[in-house]
């Protein structure tokens, strides 16, 4: 099924790659996005769905001293997010936060909460951990790991551990688990490895070339989905590794990035390089009532793909499902285009 220009649209004025939703934000349907230009002063746009559902609006427009490679919230502060950033000659990563007040008319000064600086490498991304009000974050280099502690009232970020993935692995991003606090996945390009934070270990992992993504099922504690570059998309049970409890066929091109839904545990969203974003319908779960069921979907539903969202003029990188309202989702394509959808015609029956 081919899904038409429905969306909201938002425009950003230069190119970008990553979109975070604001957790933390109770009150509000709320996005951050920021910008990707070599020879501008890049932005952090504050973006929030308009009360009626009928309008993005920009809420506050910041500036960003450097390129913005990934962008993530802060799951319990919504004034506080991180990014990963390239100067043009070295990457580097930081956890800022939003001045009050704030509005668009004039882009603001972000303040620098604390610079991630224990890398030497290019570092990839940074991870908040999805529990409650932890203090915890990660940030990942090609060859290294490092488990931080936030203080944002002292503006200090610590290093609590830090540990080498080894020069044979070339790590590129990862997941933190929602049911396990020490466990986090991170991705390599011939692997998925599992860390242990206790110990800093990885204690696991999947051998899968080329995996580009990976995202946890925030209801079924054991499930895993990975994006591959070539070979689409992949279900997993952790108890049983082996192979993939599921196949999906990703996009035409490259699969970049997927996200499962907060909620609805059976919707996965993927988007590609071939300027489309998916909507799937799939289900691992291993219980009696949850296999009939997906049974009985599976009866219903031949081809797993509900939806498909093609007005994209360029390849889509950024993907975001809401977590106050998880039948919305912003996507973003490397030209700067925000686009707002809702999947309520496709949620499952319950």
């Amino acid at each position: 099924m081919q899904g038409g220009s429905s969306g909201i649209g938002y425009g950003l004025k230069y190119q970008a790659r990553c979109i975070s939703d604001v957790k933390a934000d109770t009150d509000h349907t709320s996005f951050l996005t920021g910008t990707l230009s070599l020879k501008e002063e890049n932005e952090v746009h504050l973006l929030r769905l308009s009360s009626g559902g009928s309008e993005l609006v920009c809420e506050g427009l910041f500036s960003h001293p450097n390129e913005i490679w990934d962008l993530a919230s802060c799951p319990f502060d919504q004034r506080i997010f991180s990014t990963v950033f390239s100067t043009g000659e070295s990457f580097g990563a930081a956890i800022w936060q939003i001045p009050e007040p704030y509005g668009q008319s004039n882009s603001s000064t972000l303040e620098c909460v604390a610079s991630l600086d224990a890398h030497v490498g290019k570092i990839n991304c940074v991870l908040w951990c999805p529990s409650g009000k932890s203090d915890k974050l990660i940030s990942m280099d090609e060859q290294n790991l490092v488990l931080w502690s936030l203080d944002s009232s002292k503006k200090s970020a610590e290093v609590v551990s830090k540990e080498s993935a080894g020069m044979r692995h070339s790590l590129s991003g990862g997941a933190w688990n929602p049911h396990d606090v020490n466990s986090v996945a991170a991705t390599s390009e011939s692997s998925i490895q599992f860390w242990d934070l206790r110990t800093m270990k990885n204690v696991n992992s999947i051998d899968r070339a080329h995996v580009r993504n990976v995202d946890y099922n925030t209801k079924r504690e054991h499930i895993l989905v990975t994006a591959d570059d070539e070979s689409g998309i992949h279900i997993w049970d952790l108890r049983k590794a082996k192979v993939p409890v599921q196949e999906l066929p990703g996009h035409t091109h490259w699969t970049w990035a997927v996200r499962c839904n907060p909620e609805y545990e059976e919707l996965i969203l993927s988007v590609g390089t071939d300027s489309a974003v998916n909507l799937w319908f799939a289900s691992a779960s291993s219980d009696n009532q949850a296999s009939e069921r997906s049974a009985e979907a599976s009866r219903q539903r031949v081809n797993p793909l509900l939806n498909s969202y093609t007005d994209y003029e360029d390849s889509v990188y950024g993907l975001a499902w809401s977590s106050r309202e998880p039948w919305i989702f912003a996507s973003l394509s490397y030209d700067g285009r925000v686009v707002i959808e809702s999947v309520k015609p496709f949620l499952p029956r319950r």
